[in-house]
């Protein structure tokens, strides 16, 4: 205001001293003024720099009316637009006051900026370090699933090579090689069914197997195992007989005559031999003894399983019976009559099918009467019960190489 009424006696009086005196006050106020607002800003800077609120801040002094330069700076050209005078120290205020402005602007800018880009930059690193890990992870899995599959490959390929040189030195002599029991069963055939080798291979193997199933059943037997280990025990003994059937299936589809044969068996199985295995009846006569003593209800119920598989036993023998009689019947030809060899051949081929589903059927009868038999009898005999079945087959089989080792009387 006091600035206001000077300039107002000095146009009023039209004195050119008095002007003067005023230009020399206006400029000396619009200096003072120009050092109060750099002071101030220079105040606001630092305040700016650690509340990072600097355009908010200069804002908000602007609204509060602190100073507006450009519009003191219009009053006073307007005050003295009679004169033609240059006012240095207003025009300098102006572009001083316009450069702050600028770098407030800028240095708001920059410092609400960077904010920003950090989150950005972080969410982008965090997505980056899951794609890594998922990239990571799934190429630790696929060299799993490689190296399984080579080691896979690498375990088919080794028992391909063992079955072809078996099928080899096979082939060189023109008969089965023997079983891998030690036995040589010759039999004459130009060529060597490959589902033949590969069952006495497997069949070996399951010897084996269970020999050693039957150590572990008479060493819990005698230890006084729990029922618990002895139920498993029990459980993979007789999944042991059952992919011995399994074994069986395949060889009578590649070769029924060489299953029914029993020349993959000892001489004194053989001498047993019934449709390609043991009989239930036989089973029955063997565990009977070593699961004693039974209760009424057991006895009862073993009774009836012996009386079933024993009618079951009948009818496939008198099936096969018929069978062999029908195939003869078939065979004995006119020996002077060769327009009918090719069809009695193929009605004999016909009716030889029928051998491998008795085959079948006797395997199915030798299960179900150790699945019913285990389930008549507890866990503690129906243990004992396989191992005398076991201790059986293996004596049998000793049994046989004690024949063949007998000295023989020259002739």
């Amino acid at each position: 205001m006091i600035v206001k009424l000077a300039i107002l006696l000095a146009v009023s009086s039209g004195n050119r001293s008095t002007k003067a005196c005023c230009e020399r006050v206006v400029h000396f106020l619009a200096s003072l003024c120009f050092w109060i607002l750099k002071i101030f800003n220079f105040e606001k800077d630092k305040k700016m720099e650690n509340m990072s609120s600097s355009s908010t801040q200069f804002a908000t002094s602007r609204q509060m009316g602190i100073y507006e330069p450009f519009r003191q700076v219009s009053m006073w050209k307007d005050t003295f637009g009679g004169d033609n005078l240059s006012y240095t120290g207003a025009s300098t205020i102006g572009e001083v006051d316009a450069k702050l402005e600028n770098k407030f602007e800028l240095v708001s800018h920059e410092s609400v900026q960077p904010s920003g880009n950090d989150e950005e930059g972080n969410k982008s690193s965090d997505k980056a370090q899951r794609r890594l890990a998922q990239n990571r992870e799934a190429a630790r899995k696929s060299r799993l699933r490689k190296k399984a599959y080579v080691q896979q490959l690498e375990t088919s390929r080794l028992k391909l090579a063992q079955l072809e040189q078996e099928l080899e030195r096979s082939r060189k002599q023109g008969l089965y090689v023997g079983s891998p029991l030690g036995t040589s069963h010759v039999g004459f055939s130009g060529t060597v069914n490959s589902g033949i080798m590969a069952f006495e291979m497997e069949y070996g193997h399951w010897v084996e197997e269970q020999h050693k199933q039957n150590c572990e059943l008479r060493n819990a037997l005698q230890a006084h195992a729990a029922d618990i280990q002895l139920r498993m025990l029990v459980e993979s003994a007789l999944n042991h007989y059952y992919s011995l059937f399994r074994m069986k299936a395949d060889a009578a589809k590649a070769d029924v005559f060489y299953l029914v044969s029993g020349i993959w068996r000892t001489s004194a199985e053989r001498f047993f031999l019934w449709i390609g295995g043991f009989r239930p009846s036989e089973l029955l006569t063997v565990l009977l003894p070593q699961i004693e003593p039974l209760t009424d209800q057991q006895v009862l119920d073993v009774g009836n399983l012996q009386h079933s598989s024993q009618q079951a036993e009948d009818a496939l023998s008198q099936g096969i019976d018929k069978l062999q009689q029908s195939l003869a019947h078939t065979m004995a030809a006119d020996p002077m009559s060769g327009d009918t060899y090719g069809s009695q051949m193929a009605a004999a081929v016909e009716k030889l099918d029928e051998l491998e589903s008795f085959v079948s059927q006797a395997d199915h009868l030798r299960e179900q009467t150790l699945r019913r038999m285990s389930s008549i009898l507890t866990t503690h005999q129906a243990a004992r019960g396989l191992l005398a079945l076991g201790e059986y087959f293996r004596r049998l089989r000793a049994l046989s190489s004690l024949w063949a080792a007998r000295p023989c009387e020259p002739v």
